[in-house]
């Protein structure tokens, strides 16, 4: 009796006031003019886009703030498999749900008469189509447009002689696809800054409109509005952002790995004690990381070292688009039979279509070993049975764990995906060029700084704030705050800030 087998497909990435001066013999004088025309009847929805870009430019000169997003899904490929958050662009501002995605740059949605765009979605969620037609703060991003050639390096964007459109053409490793065109608009985000959070904050960031989608993306088990990429080339949310003074250069995100889902993702660095870092092999297009060897139960396995070296064909990456893990063809046998001779003992090998799988009727942490992948700079990530096993159902009342790491045929690419990313707090430090990572329960709350232009982590004890508002310099028990999905509870400490997750998910 055979038990079906698990998903195990690849996304990879992917209003100034107007002022007049007449300069005459000295003094000069000033002649203001008012930026409400004489009958008054400036559209409210005209007043209230203004004051979000003078409060953009007050955020921008006061200094680096935190952005957060809402997390929500989960790793396992039996409820969810991937992992989203809610974003809202446009004015007014629209909803959209889009996939975190690590392995790619761009931020992207699906836009009116898209063609194959899923219209509903067994998440549950509400879908969107963006329609730059209806948004008055939205335009297209034509070929001769600076920000057009921010992608074309890195093939994040093209250009069409035709009619003269910034566009795009992605193809992700699960054979999905999509294609459109740029368009600018705002993104609207709340910001804690200086120890105070600021609400409706919004900035014009570039993304793409989806005209055009194959492959899984058209279908609608797990249909979301679209892809928002994590990377770190020019065209990625977080570097405009950066750029513009909004948020730092660094990313960081805790996923939770339970049933529930949700999770932690800031713009932003986690700052927590036991996080090690790695740096990034530099120029890559993926956050690429110098991977040295495998260890099982302690054990360092035999492989050669040049199998996990980064070129054109190979290396390690990683991948919250992926929800499993991939290994090296040539690493992957090896780490199947350390794993297998020391709990063959007590559970019974089982193949499952193709997947190596064990049938127990005990606890797997008791049988299964600990795994420790070694990277450059003595960082290692330990990795605890269910960070490489998924449970795939039961025979005849014992329990079948599958290895959830799979094997990319006649390839060398090493790819870390959601299965081995969740339950840990994960730094992208752009700036510094480094990734840095620590186990972690990520239904707790977490300490975020800014301060990531220094290169250091470091650990400051979170404190409350006082009736007076001043800061309490001692340690302070952290809570999980219960909350509805999507929701973010922030507590504030001087310029540290404490984030609650407490997104599930719908």
């Amino acid at each position: 009796m055979g038990a079906a087998p698990f998903p195990a497909g690849i996304l990879i990435a992917a209003v100034a006031f107007h002022a007049t001066v007449v300069l005459s013999s000295f003094p000069a004088t000033f002649h203001l003019e008012r930026g409400i025309t004489a009958n008054h009847k400036l559209k409210l929805s005209k007043l209230k886009e203004r004051d979000r870009v003078r409060h953009g430019r007050m955020l921008q000169s006061s200094g680096v703030g935190v952005v957060d997003f809402p997390v929500q899904g989960t790793f396992d490929p039996f409820l969810v498999g991937l992992y989203y958050t809610r974003l809202q662009l446009g004015t007014p501002p629209r909803d959209f749900y889009v996939q975190i995605d690590t392995g790619s740059d761009v931020l992207w949605v699906s836009c009116g008469s898209c063609n194959g765009c899923p219209v509903n979605s067994g998440l549950h969620i509400p879908l969107n189509f963006f329609d730059p037609g209806s948004s008055p703060t939205a335009s297209l991003i034509s070929c001769s447009d600076q920000r057009c050639s921010l992608g074309l390096q890195s093939s994040d964007s093209v250009c069409s002689a035709q009619n003269n459109l910034c566009g795009y053409n992605f193809q992700y490793g699960d054979g999905s696809g999509t294609s459109g065109y740029y368009v600018s608009d705002l993104l609207h985000f709340d910001t804690v800054l200086g120890g105070s959070v600021m609400n409706n904050s919004s900035a014009p960031i570039v993304f793409g409109c989806s005209a055009l989608q194959a492959g899984d993306l058209t279908k609608s088990d797990r249909a979301v509005d679209g892809i928002f990429g994590f990377g770190q080339q020019d065209m990625s949310v977080v570097s405009q952002l950066a750029s513009q003074g909004i948020s730092p250069r660094a990313f960081s995100h805790c996923l939770k790995g339970d049933d529930s889902g949700g999770g932690i993702l800031v713009l932003g660095e986690i700052v927590e004690p036991n996080i090690v870092y790695t740096p990034l092999v530099p120029s890559q297009p993926h956050y690429n990381l110098n991977m040295h060897s495998i260890s099982v139960n302690g054990q360092t396995l035999a492989i050669d070292p040049s199998v996990f070296g980064t070129s054109s064909s190979q290396g390690t990456i990683i991948d919250s688009g992926t929800t499993l893990a991939y290994l090296a063809e040539a690493a992957y046998d090896p780490f199947i039979s350390a794993i297998t001779s020391i709990v063959s003992p007590s559970v019974r090998p089982y193949l499952s279509k193709g997947n190596h799988c064990y049938l127990i009727s005990s606890s797997i942490n008791d049988i299964f070993p600990q795994v420790s992948l070694n990277f450059a700079g003595g960082a290692s990530m330990i990795l605890i049975p269910q960070d490489y096993l998924i449970q795939q159902s039961s025979i005849g009342g014992a329990a079948l764990w599958c290895i959830g790491f799979q094997k990319i045929q006649g390839q060398g690419i090493t790819i870390l995906g959601d299965l081995v990313l969740k339950d840990k707090i994960f730094v992208y430090d752009i700036a510094n060029q480094r990734i840095g990572w620590a186990n972690y329960d990520c239904s707790m709350s977490v300490n975020v700084s800014t301060a990531i232009d220094t290169g250091k982590s470091e650990f400051v004890n979170a404190g409350t704030l006082s009736n007076n508002g001043s800061p309490k310099n001692m340690p302070h028990k952290l809570t999980p705050q219960p909350a509805g999905p999507c929701s973010i509870s922030i507590l504030v400490a001087a310029s540290w800030f404490i984030f609650t997750a407490t997104g599930r998910a719908m």
